[in-house]
């Protein structure tokens, strides 16, 4: 069995073995950057929409009863809302 690791054979495996074993670290490394970028990506996208739902919330909110019927689109030719 030592004869194997000392042989040209087993430098080459081990070689192999240790390409393989680097392959595979990057692999997972390059996934698991992959994996948290997307999730920044996501929590960025939640943050800019409550941002957007808290800005409309504050408008619709200063609204008067006739303001809040025009933006709803309940406005007759007349100008009367019902």
């Amino acid at each position: 069995m030592t004869a194997l690791l000392f042989s040209r054979a087993g430098a080459a495996l081990a070689g192999v073995v240790v390409v393989l074993g680097l392959l595979t670290f990057s692999y997972v490394k390059a996934y698991q950057a992959g994996a948290a970028a997307e999730r920044m990506a996501t929590l960025n996208l939640s943050v800019e929409v409550l941002r957007e739902r808290n800005a409309t919330d504050d408008q619709i909110r200063n609204l008067d009863d006739a303001g809040l019927c025009a933006a709803l689109g309940g406005l007759f030719a007349d100008g009367t809302c019902q």
